[in-house]
């Protein structure tokens, strides 16, 4: 029988049953012994690297010591006191399932996908050389596997060639999305490998390109986007050629025709069984007044469903700032989805960002309690159930408006000097946002924003 690693959780005396309901349910699930020491201190967030090192006692035989997340200092007095390995947990002991892998959360072989990404550099002639580089660094770092050059109408771009040479020389994949026939020319000779794109407009031109430039594929549309008879068209003349091409039958905006859009893309793949399909998400992402990681989502889900195994999207407008990356984080999530048959939820927690999945609550009681044990000056904050809930050793006070809560604390110490009054406005400012979004909140931690999330350096000491 493999060792089962026996393993000390350090707690305060408030969190005492609670987390030994807790590390009792998990351990043998986790595979582990699972041991309490509880310190003679009430809350476990108040506790040091350098109290717990003069406090604590290790029994024999201990593998791992796992402090409280909201432990302060450094862990090193510790290690050298105990000789054994330590590490603070998470910041609620109610996350300790998710700490050991136990929770939800993806498997080890989340993460595939197999839909392209394509993010186009809008405008790129009138960007300048830096500009269109750090901005195609930028979609990388994203998740995007092609970078489109966007060329404005009217062209021809002088410098598309050059632009093209200028990505490609760091190592990025490029494609070239114009009309213009020099443009295209001056793109295809520079190293691009793909052509956005080619309808009846242009089509005679792609044999010419074949033989100058072999090697690149082609994005083919229809002559308009209601026009599906001339996708098929095009498709089949490209075909004939041999000219390599993807299918792209045009989403449409939300009042212009989008459901009939999607029509056309589920038509194109019974038309074509084994076509490759690109999907413009940006003409829905881009085009509608909303937050763009759940529009994201949603067309990842069609596209993985149907078999579009390439999308282009960008981030001109401000709600899309991000749009690349959720996309990236979609198609791994709607990938494990469909293969594996199970619904896409409690797999990419990187994906809610406006709402947490899960809410914490004390409760009355526990508040209650919490209040009547505590006996130092730090304040402690809390925001649950509509009410910011705020207490010290000699002070409890509720409610809902952060300006009353801090006037009700103002009568209550009349001593409180600024920096505890810039600590407590500053976590006011996240409670009411947490409470008003539908989001947790943990004193002196970041808000969640799923991928987002920028980590809170912690000033607890000050408080």
């Amino acid at each position: 029988m493999s060792h089962r690693p026996r393993i000390l959780f350090v707690t305060g005396k408030l969190a005492e049953p609670s987390l030994r309901r807790i590390v009792g349910e998990l351990a043998p699930r986790a595979g582990f012994h699972a041991e309490v020491a509880v310190l003679n201190i009430t809350v476990a967030a108040l506790m040091t690297g350098d109290w717990v090192a003069r406090h604590l006692s290790v029994p024999e035989g201990i593998d791992r010591v796992i402090l409280p997340g909201l432990c302060r200092g450094d862990m090193a007095d510790v290690v050298q006191a105990s000789g054994r390995p330590v590490e603070r947990g998470p910041a609620d002991l109610r996350d300790l399932p998710e700490f050991f892998g136990k929770g939800s959360g993806p498997p080890a072989d989340y993460g595939n996908f197999d839909i392209e990404i394509l993010a186009e550099i809008n405008h790129a002639a009138s960007k300048s050389r830096d500009a269109i580089l750090a901005e195609a660094r930028h979609y990388r770092t994203s998740g995007a596997d092609i970078i489109d050059l966007g060329c404005d109408p009217g062209g021809p771009w002088s410098g598309a060639g050059a632009a093209v040479r200028l990505l490609r020389d760091q190592g990025f994949r490029v494609s070239i999305d114009s009309f213009d026939a020099e443009e295209v020319e001056a793109a295809l000779a520079a190293g691009a490998e793909l052509v956005l794109s080619v309808n009846g407009s242009n089509l005679a031109l792609v044999p010419r390109w074949r033989n100058l430039f072999p090697g690149f594929s082609v994005v083919a549309i229809p002559d308009t986007p209601s026009d599906f008879d001339s996708l098929e068209r095009t498709a089949e003349q490209l075909a004939k050629w041999g000219v390599p091409h993807r299918l792209d039958p045009i989403l449409e905006p939300i009042g212009f025709g989008f459901a009939a859009s999607l029509g056309r893309y589920i038509a194109a793949r019974r038309r074509f069984p084994d076509a490759e399909l690109m999907m413009g998400i940006g003409n829905l992402t881009e085009l509608t007044e909303v937050d763009s990681a759940g529009i994201n989502v949603l067309l990842a889900g069609f596209c993985q469903e149907l078999g579009i195994r390439s999308v282009l999207t960008t981030e001109v407008i401000n709600w899309c700032r991000s749009a690349v990356k959720e996309f990236d984080l979609a198609r791994r999530l709607v990938c494990h989805a469909v293969r594996e048959r199970v619904l896409p939820k409690r797999l990419e927690p990187g994906l809610a960002m406006l709402r947490d999945a899960k809410l914490y609550v004390h409760g009355d009681a526990a508040l209650a309690e919490l209040a009547a044990r505590v006996t130092d000056r730090n304040y402690r904050v809390f925001a649950e159930r509509g009410e910011l809930h705020v207490l010290n050793g000699s002070v409890y006070v509720r409610g809902s408006d952060p300006f009353e809560v801090f006037e009700k604390l103002l009568a209550a110490n009349a001593s409180l000097d600024a920096s505890h009054a810039f600590y407590l406005g500053y976590e006011f400012s996240k409670a009411v946002t947490a409470l008003t979004l539908g989001k947790s909140y943990t004193q002196d931690q970041a808000l969640r924003w799923g991928f987002l999330t920028v980590p809170e350096t912690s000033h607890r000491g000050g408080s």
